[in-house]
Parts: C-alpha cells; sequence; structure tokens
C-alpha cells in the first residue's frame, strides 16, 4: 500500500510550489490535496458585504474551493499524478491535523504561508501550528 500525503492547497503560489514538491519528492504516494474553508472568513466577508453575503456565504466558499481544487487537480494531471482532493470546515490548521490523523498521512506538505500582509499577522501561521503540532513530518515549502 502506498504512503499517504497530504498536500494544504489554498490556491496560492506556495501552495501550487508544495503540490508540485510532494508529486516529484513522493512519486509513489497516494496524494491527497486538502482545501479548508473556515467560517471565520465569513464573519469578515459579512462585516465587509452585509446580511446578502451571510445567506450565500457558505455556498460561495464550497464553489471556491471546487475552484481551487480543480486548479490543484489540473496540476498534478499536468505531472500525469492522480489527486485525490478533499474539501474541509473549519480552523484550517486543526482541519489539517484531524484529517492527516484520521486518513493514516505519514508526511505533511504546505506553503509557508497563503495569506499576505495584514491577514496573516492577524490570522497567525497555519504552517507554524501544523508543524509545531503534528506527529508526522511537516514539510514547508518556501
Amino acid at each position: 500500500m502506498p504512503d499517504n500525503v497530504l498536500v494544504a492547497f489554498d490556491g496560492s503560489p506556495l501552495s501550487e510550489r508544495a503540490l508540485t514538491y510532494a508529486i516529484e519528492n513522493f512519486p509513489d504516494a497516494a496524494i491527497t490535496s486538502i482545501y479548508v474553508i473556515n467560517p471565520i472568513d465569513s464573519v469578515i466577508d459579512v462585516e465587509a458585504g452585509g446580511l446578502p453575503v451571510a445567506t450565500d456565504w457558505y455556498e460561495n466558499a464550497r464553489e471556491e474551493a471546487t475552484r481551487i481544487l480543480t486548479t490543484a487537480t489540473d496540476l498534478a494531471a499536468e505531472q500525469n499524478t492522480e489527486l485525490n482532493t478533499v474539501t474541509e470546515v473549519g480552523k484550517p490548521a486543526r482541519a489539517i491535523l484531524e484529517y492527516a490523523d484520521d486518513h493514516d498521512v505519514v508526511q505533511i506538505v504546505i506553503g509557508s504561508h497563503g495569506r499576505s500582509g495584514i491577514d496573516r499577522a492577524i490570522l497567525g501561521s497555519v504552517a507554524e501550528t501544523v508543524t509545531r503540532r503534528a506527529q508526522i513530518p511537516v514539510t514547508v515549502i518556501s
């Protein structure tokens, strides 16, 4: 049975590099790309857009997840690699770690950051939390 490798994928350039790294360095592994819908993002969107945004936030987030994971699938296909994808809802670091624990993942690959500017400062670093709390090896791509 091949090893399971989990790649955090948010559509950022570093997540694309993380996926490419996983494909190149774990050619015999089953690779899964995970996208996490963070409900906290909906609060920010509602504050900016009002009640109409609140009623559609989850549907919009699912559509965004599908778009982003399609990008990951296409990137993997360009490298002749089959990619499993999954969307979870919750705090990104926690969701990544729980998925890894529940699915016998042996390696996590993650970009050093997906957000920039003030969002990164306010929300903290998912990569840092995953690295500190993971019970398996984590490769951080920068």
